[in-house]
């Protein structure tokens, strides 16, 4: 049961990792799949090429990631005919990337029809969200029918952040409370109770919650209609404004924290004022979690912006001194997982580097060991 590959097949990219329990044999990305000039014309053939140069011999199962299980999957599932159709009806609430995943899977089964895959749901860690926190507050049975209500993402990082916080901490996982902020071209906030997640800020879709790289968080739904009334866009105009051309690209033409920290540190206005948007929001989050937590024993930061950029980290917690969130510099700026406050900080604020792939890894291997 020890090799394990795991497919993560995103938009426009395909992501791999082969496994030796939780040794690395192999890794890799597929960029610009689908794109002009792009290194792979569609997902299924990115994902042949990948199997064709790996040495599988020995596989016990392939793990998928897969973005929306909707409410039908609140744990990882063992791939059939009917779970591939289950993933199939989600496609509407993600268009962009349940078709990609279900290409993975196709190929993978069809090239390796003896090898178990299993699919791995970025929105299972957020079952626990109670009703409170998962339901909007319009006419249930419009929401009802169109599935209508808080999923949240980004549930593999999450799971896995909030668990590395408790062993860094040297603290039970049952009894620790945690905001957990995955920062990265994607960005999303979650308070972890006790191992569930009770809050987080993505929601229907990846769209709704903190400044993206490219999205928007959240926004006056009325926007939206004035776009539509007033600025004569499209449906499809406005979709693609919210989830590609807003956020920090919107703000500043660039989606790279690292450009927008360089230009704002030239004095560009349009970078600094976009490092304050963001900031911001992710200030609200944190103080909004902890509220909702009542105690909060740590608050960590993960994936590519809150593991490498310390003045996004500084900012975002500044002026929360009362609430016992306090950041040393110079810790601020090391490497690698650590805890960033001061010795005898009330609450902990850790960085932690987020691995999804061991995570999917891990999780296939359990639902294939167990079946």
């Amino acid at each position: 049961m020890s090799r394990v590959l795991v497919l993560n097949c995103g938009s426009s990219s395909v992501k791999y990792r082969l496994y030796d329990g939780e040794q690395t044999l192999d890794h890799g990305t597929i960029e610009r799949v689908g794109e002009p000039g792009g290194d792979a014309g569609d997902h299924g053939t990115a994902v042949r090429r990948i199997l064709a140069r790996l040495d599988l011999a020995g596989l016990a199962a392939v793990g998928h990631r897969v973005v929306h299980g909707g409410r039908r999957f609140s744990a990882p599932a063992l791939v059939d005919d009917a779970v591939l159709a289950a993933i199939e009806d989600l496609v509407p609430l993600a268009p962009l990337h349940n078709p990609a995943n279900l290409a993975g899977i196709r190929v993978a089964r069809a090239a390796l029809p003896d090898v178990p895959q299993v699919a791995v749901f970025d929105t299972a860690f957020h079952h626990t969200l109670p009703e409170a926190a998962a339901t909007y507050a319009i006419d249930l049975a419009t929401a009802r029918r169109y599935g209508i209500r808080r999923y949240g993402f980004h549930g593999t990082s999450h799971g896995y952040v909030s668990r590395r916080t408790a062993e860094l901490l040297g603290r039970p996982y049952a009894e620790l409370n945690a905001i957990t902020l995955h920062l990265g071209n994607g960005a999303s906030a979650c308070a972890v109770a006790g191992g569930r997640s009770v809050a987080t800020s993505m929601g229907m879709s990846p769209l709704e919650g903190l400044v993206m790289g490219t999205r928007s968080g959240d926004l006056d739904p009325a926007v939206v209609f004035h776009l539509r009334r007033e600025g004569g866009l499209t449906v499809d105009q406005i979709d693609d404004l919210l989830n590609h051309r807003s956020g920090l690209l919107g703000l500043t033409g660039v989606n790279d924290m690292r450009e927008v920290l360089a230009r704002r540190a030239a004095g560009d206005p349009a970078a600094t004022l976009a490092f304050d948007v963001y900031c911001r929001r992710i200030t609200g989050y944190v103080g909004a979690y902890y509220a909702l937590l009542g105690r909060v024993d740590a608050v960590t930061f993960t994936a590519g912006v809150g593991e490498r950029a310390a003045p996004v980290r500084a900012a975002a917690l500044a002026g929360l001194d009362r609430l016992g969130i306090r950041i040393d510099p110079g810790r601020n700026e090391g490497t690698g997982d650590r805890v960033v406050s001061p010795d005898g900080a009330e609450v902990a604020v850790c960085v932690i580097t987020t691995d999804e792939e061991l995570e999917i890894a891990r999780e296939t291997r359990a639902v294939v060991s167990g079946r």
